[in-house]
């Protein structure tokens, strides 16, 4: 099996950051795309940013030139740094992992337990 563990979240100003990080481990040969995703009350989960195998990105336009991911494949790990943070960008953040799971070569994907992330003044 896999495990992912997300840390990163709380309270904060507007305009402040934050780093979110998301760390798989287990029974992982490789890890294929990583995604951070965003839940806020009454609205669908929605997908924030996304970094592949190769390192290239993609990111929903709210959060273009405001947010970064990257990823330590030494350490299975997905980072999402967010700056300039707004109160809309209030939400349960998930990273979402797909995993070359190493007991049988097929890809599978895992979800992290969601860490809170608020801003507000």
């Amino acid at each position: 099996q896999v495990q992912l563990v997300e840390s990163g979240g709380g309270l904060v100003q507007p305009g402040g950051s934050l780093r979110l990080s998301c760390a798989a481990s287990g029974s992982i040969f490789s890890i294929n795309t990583m995604n951070w995703y965003r839940q806020a009350p009454g609205k669908q989960r929605e997908l924030v940013a996304v970094i592949d195998s190769g390192g290239s990105t993609d990111y929903a336009d709210s959060v273009k030139g405001r947010f970064t991911i990257s990823r330590d494949n030494a350490k299975n790990t997905v980072y999402l740094q967010m700056n300039s943070l707004k109160p809309e960008d209030t939400a349960v953040y998930y990273c979402n992992v797909f995993v070359i799971w190493s007991l049988d070569g097929r890809e599978y994907d895992y979800w992290g337990q969601g860490t809170q992330v608020t801003v507000s003044s």
